[in-house]
C-alpha cells in the first residue's frame, strides 16, 4: 500500500482526535518528511485536511471521504466476507466489476468510486455521476437463484437502499417499480443488475448489482435535464455519511440476498412501494398505455389493470406517473 493510502485510512480511522507527524510516522514505518509528502499528495487529490505545527493532522468534519477504511468501519458482521476496493474515478463501476467476474473474482468482491465518467442506467442510459457528490457501488454475486428469479436481486437491492437511507440519514425514502428510489419526491438512487446465464442449469453465472445514490447535489447542481427530477440524501456535506451510507447499503442487501428467494423481501418491497394505488403510464411492446397498479406479488411483479378492465403483470418494463382526470 501507498504511503499516502496507508495515511488515508489512519486518518479515517482517527477523525476523532489530531494525528501527530510523528506518531503517523511511527505508525507507517516511515519518516516525518514521508508523511508530509502524503498529506500533500491527499490534498492535490482533493481531501481536506487541517495541519497544525502544534497539532498534526485531521480530516475536516465536512470531508466525507469515500474509501475502502471508511466503508469497513461501518460493516457488521452479517454482511459477510467481503473484498472492498474504492477509487477517485472510475469509466464504470459495473464495467470494471465485470472484468474482475470473467477473471473469477469471489463473491462480495465490492467496488465504489466517488465519480463515473461512463456511468450506465437502464435500457442503455446514462448515469449521472459527478465527482465528491455520491456513492458509485457494485457488487459481484455469484447466485444460486434460477434466472426467471433475478428480478428479486433488484427488489433486495432496492430495500436495502430504503433501509440504509433510513438508518444512516434519518430519511424515509420510497421506491418507484422497479428499481428507482424518491425521497422528497425526487430520485436518488438507481439499481442497475446485469447477469451472466449459465444456458446448462438455467441458473445465474454471476449477477453484478450496481447502485448509484445521489448522497449530495453536485456543485453547480443538476444538469438541466434532470433538474426536476433528481434530487440528494442530505443538504449538507457530513464527514462520514458517504462511507456509513455504502457500508450500511452492504449491511442490509447481503442478508436480504442471501435469504432469496425466501425472505421478507416483497413485503418490505410493497410496503415501500409508493405507485400501488396510483394511475400510471406503461411503457413498453412498442407503445404506452394508462394503467391502475393493484399490487406488487410476491415475485415483486406490477399488477396492473388496464384502462380496458384487463388484468396484467408485468415482470419488467418502465411506467410514470403522471396527474391524470379519471
Amino acid at each position: 500500500m501507498a504511503v499516502k493510502d496507508a495515511l488515508l485510512t489512519l486518518l479515517v480511522n482517527n477523525r476523532e482526535r489530531d494525528l501527530s507527524g510523528e506518531e503517523a510516522a511511527a505508525a507507517l514505518h516511515v519518516t516525518r518528511a514521508a508523511v508530509w509528502k502524503a498529506v500533500r499528495a491527499l490534498e492535490e487529490e482533493g481531501y481536506a485536511i487541517d495541519a497544525s505545527t502544534n497539532r498534526g493532522y485531521r480530516l475536516r468534519p465536512d470531508c466525507d471521504v469515500l474509501c475502502a477504511a471508511g466503508i469497513e468501519k461501518f460493516l457488521r458482521p452479517e454482511a459477510g466476507a467481503l473484498s472492498v476496493e474504492t477509487f477517485r474515478t472510475v469509466t464504470s463501476t459495473n464495467l470494471l466489476l465485470r472484468d474482475r467476474a470473467a477473471a473469477g473474482s469471489p463473491e462480495g468482491t465490492v467496488i465504489a468510486a466517488g465519480a463515473q465518467t461512463a456511468g450506465r442506467g437502464r435500457l442503455g442510459r446514462s448515469f449521472f455521476s459527478p465527482t465528491d457528490s455520491g456513492i458509485y457501488l457494485s457488487i459481484l454475486l455469484r447466485p444460486q437463484l434460477p434466472a426467471d428469479r433475478a428480478a428479486l436481486i433488484t427488489t433486495a437491492a432496492a430495500v436495502a437502499v430504503c433501509e440504509a437511507i433510513e438508518s444512516a440519514a434519518g430519511k424515509s425514502p420510497a421506491i418507484k417499480w422497479v428499481n428507482d428510489v424518491f425521497l422528497d419526491g425526487r430520485k436518488v438512487c438507481g439499481i442497475l443488475t446485469e447477469a451472466a446465464f449459465d444456458m446448462e442449469n438455467g441458473r445465474l453465472g454471476y449477477a453484478i448489482v450496481g447502485i448509484g445514490v445521489n448522497v449530495y447535489a453536485p456543485e453547480g447542481g443538476f444538469p438541466e435535464e434532470l433538474a426536476g427530477i433528481a434530487g440528494a440524501v442530505s443538504g449538507r456535506r457530513e464527514g462520514e455519511l458517504r462511507c456509513r451510507l455504502a457500508a450500511e447499503i452492504l449491511n442490509r442487501f447481503l442478508p436480504r440476498y442471501r435469504a432469496l428467494p425466501g425472505g421478507d423481501t416483497p413485503e418490505a418491497y410493497r410496503k415501500r412501494c409508493f405507485v400501488i394505488g396510483r394511475r400510471v403510464t406503461v411503457h413498453g411492446g412498442g407503445g404506452e398505455y394508462p394503467a391502475d397498479v393493484l399490487d406488487v406479488d410476491d415475485e415483486c411483479h406490477l399488477v396492473i389493470r388496464t384502462a380496458d378492465g384487463e388484468l396484467r403483470t408485468l415482470s419488467s418494463g418502465e411506467i410514470s406517473i403522471r396527474l391524470q382526470n379519471n
